[in-house]
């Protein structure tokens, strides 16, 4: 018999470790997933790590690399800090959405009008609206004790039907013969979010998640602020204490992981997306939950799993498209580390020691 025996403190080598092995674990049971559907286990985790780097086509899919880590590390940057706190922000999908919506609103309303300050206002109209979808949970919990995690997450839903609204309603195209979605803003030169470096994927939404990275740094190690978010997570009757404000902290936290889901949603709307369409969610605010504990809630940790996590978005379009995997089977492969990360995280917790019978 075994049984799990609590540490005295916390394993600093568990915590570097389990990542790898969260990793390592999800490879070995993704192979056996795939070849449970029939397909070769090693061509399919080589397709999915390995080809969109290295391989034939990797002059294309390489720099798409920084178009899909630059959400899920700005999202994630705003969700570890809420996570700290134990502030349980499941709902940044929807906060992507309606940042993209308020953000695109600005284009479309500005079209055909040119000038340099309409980018900008998109940016802050998309953070904003993020931060005010995010701030319904915030609200709801300090008046009415509410959840954050059941209210953020039912939002998501509400915020979907709100992007199909806009899709067939109020922004859809004039010049769409009648088709679903506003204009593309990637054709409205003042609106769109280009690549800045030809060949490299960046735009302004990676130059977003660099700052966010080093901010989020900034904020956890020196700001007193900071101290309150890292207090209030491991000792919150101690931090109250301190001086820390809880219904302060929660509108704080909640509001700015609502402000950078809505800036990567306004990045994503006015770049690779280029458009308000039914289907604006992409899935990037839950993939995102299981960058920042990939990540160790930490930036640069955060960053390291963004860009895996990204590869494996475009590993796994690469494999549905030269091995047929259906598309789920990369939901599932990404299930599967978040599986792994929570199971191994045990680990840095407890010991596992052999319980002898009497």
């Amino acid at each position: 018999m075994i049984q799990l025996v609590p540490r005295q403190a916390t394993s600093t080598a568990w915590q570097v470790a389990t990542p790898v092995l969260a990793v390592l674990a999800t490879m070995v049971a993704g192979g056996l997933l795939f070849a449970a559907m029939g397909h070769e286990p090693v061509a399919a985790i080589r397709t999915i790590f390995w080809d969109p780097l290295f391989g034939p086509a990797a002059s294309y899919s390489r720099p798409q690399l920084l178009v899909k880590a630059a959400p899920l590390i700005l999202i994630a940057s705003g969700l570890a800090i809420g996570f700290r706190a134990g502030i349980w922000n499941i709902g940044a999908e929807g906060q992507y959405i309606i940042g993209g919506i308020t953000g695109g609103a600005v284009a479309l309303a500005a079209y055909p009008a040119d000038g340099p300050w309409i980018f900008p206002a998109m940016v802050l109209a998309g953070m904003a609206g993020g931060w005010a979808w995010g701030m319904i949970p915030a609200l709801l919990r300090n008046w009415f004790g509410a959840s954050e995690i059941l209210v953020s997450l039912m939002l998501v839903y509400v915020a979907q039907r709100v992007a199909a609204w806009m899709a067939f309603g109020p922004m859809r195209n004039p010049e769409g013969f009648g088709m679903p979605g506003s204009r593309n803003l990637q054709q409205y030169p003042a609106a769109a979010n280009p690549e800045l470096i030809s060949g490299t994927g960046a735009h302004w939404g990676v130059v977003a998640a660099a700052v966010a990275v080093l901010a989020t740094w900034f904020l956890m190690s020196r700001h007193i602020r900071g101290f309150h978010i890292r207090a209030a997570g491991t000792a919150p009757r101690a931090a109250r204490f301190a001086g820390v404000n809880p219904a302060t902290l929660v509108a704080f936290c909640l509001g700015l992981s609502g402000a950078l889901a809505g800036a990567a949603g306004l990045f994503e709307v006015a770049g690779p997306a280029g458009q308000i369409t039914d289907t604006l969610g992409t899935g990037y605010g839950f993939t995102a939950i299981i960058v920042a504990f990939l990540g160790r809630l930490h930036p640069v940790g955060i960053l390291l799993a963004g860009l895996l996590l990204a590869l494996t978005y475009i590993g796994g379009e690469l494999a549905q498209l030269t091995m047929q995997l259906p598309a789920a089977s990369v939901q599932v492969f990404q299930g599967m580390l978040l599986f792994f990360l929570l199971g191994f995280d045990l680990l840095t917790r407890f010991q596992i020691r052999r319980r002898v019978l009497a």
